[in-house]
């Protein structure tokens, strides 16, 4: 699934990056619960295996889509997306 089709699943209606909008992202985020606050989004969804994967849709940040999984264990992982294709952050961490 791309974040485009993400996007239009949700009704949401924001501009990103064309990069952005062609990334593939894990489809079990169609299953997610969506929360807006302001002109910013979080898509969260819980597994089978108690790992719950976050979505963060911020057009006008420097980040604009980050990525967050905590697993089981506490142990947290994620990327950060930038305004530029180059421009991509690994997170782990406890």
């Amino acid at each position: 699934m791309i974040l485009k089709d993400l996007l239009e699943h949700f009704e949401i209606d924001c501009e990103f990056p064309d990069y952005l909008l062609n990334q593939t992202f894990n489809e079990v985020f169609l299953d997610g619960d969506l929360t807006k606050t302001d002109d910013n989004y979080e898509i969260v969804v819980t597994t089978r295996q108690d790992v719950t994967h976050q979505m963060f849709l911020k057009p006008a940040e420097e980040y604009p889509v980050v990525i967050m999984s905590i697993l089981p264990n506490g142990s947290l992982n994620g990327m950060k997306f930038g305004q530029i294709e180059s421009d991509v952050k690994y997170v782990n961490g406890l």
